[in-house]
């Protein structure tokens, strides 16, 4: 069992004393973390991405009942995005004015069979999917893989890889019906964080699947890289 440093176990106490708070709370305490460490932890030295976990009462085992979906967060996520695109003649060449970071064909999908995953985000044209289906059992565990659903995959790439580059971000829920997606950086301000995290929320409201029974969110817990899970009051 690894140890929990000094830090941890500091955040982890008062974490657990705050119970239960709102979502402005959540943002404050949660960027002011490190500056009020007294028991001898060390400040993070890195701007940390923050995450927003949500636990769904769904029943993942139901197609009927899945939740997913992708958003441009307001303020970004504070991260360049790395985007490929499959895509060919008239459409590569949108694609790359639009800056895409690669752009390919069978020879992309090759590459990536090789072992080459060095990207964030995968987009494909319609008729590109008969190369990029073979890829499912790579990119689908990652999710990388490209989807109608979630808009990478479109006719319109040049738009797509825009989107992308500007802060959009895709989610799903997980095998236990829980859903993560990531709502910026520390370095944000809070009230950047907020809007971006409401954002969110809201999208995941209006994403309720008609058959799911019961309450819908069940819990919300906000986190940086390094530090605990603020539960956010639902």
């Amino acid at each position: 069992m690894v140890a929990k440093s000094k830090r941890m176990n500091e955040l982890r106490e008062k974490v657990k004393a705050l119970g239960a708070v709102d979502l402005a709370t959540a943002v404050h305490e949660l960027k002011t973390a490190d500056q009020s460490l007294s028991g001898g932890g060390k400040p993070c030295k890195f701007d940390q991405t923050v995450e927003l976990a949500i636990r769904l009462g769904i029943d993942p085992r139901q197609a009927d009942q899945l939740v997913r979906g992708s958003i441009i967060l307001p303020h970004g996520i504070g991260k360049a995005q790395r985007v490929i695109v499959f895509a060919k003649g008239e459409n590569a060449k949108l694609a790359q004015e639009a800056g895409a970071d690669e752009v390919g064909d069978k020879e992309l999908a090759d590459k990536i069979k090789g072992g080459w995953l060095d990207f964030d985000v995968a987009i494909a044209s319609p008729d590109m999917m008969g190369v990029v289906g073979p890829l499912g059992r790579v990119l689908g565990p990652r999710g990388l893989m490209p989807s109608p659903r979630a808009g990478t995959v479109t006719q319109d790439v040049a738009a797509a890889v825009k989107e992308y580059k500007a802060g959009k971000v895709e989610f799903r829920n997980d095998s236990s019906g829980n859903v993560h997606c990531v709502v910026g950086k520390l370095s944000f301000d809070e009230q950047s964080l907020i809007d971006n995290i409401d954002a969110v929320l809201k999208l995941i409201n209006s994403l309720k699947p008609a058959a799911q029974k019961g309450v819908y969110v069940r819990n919300i817990a906000l986190s940086s890289t390094m530090g605990p899970g603020i539960i956010i009051a639902v």
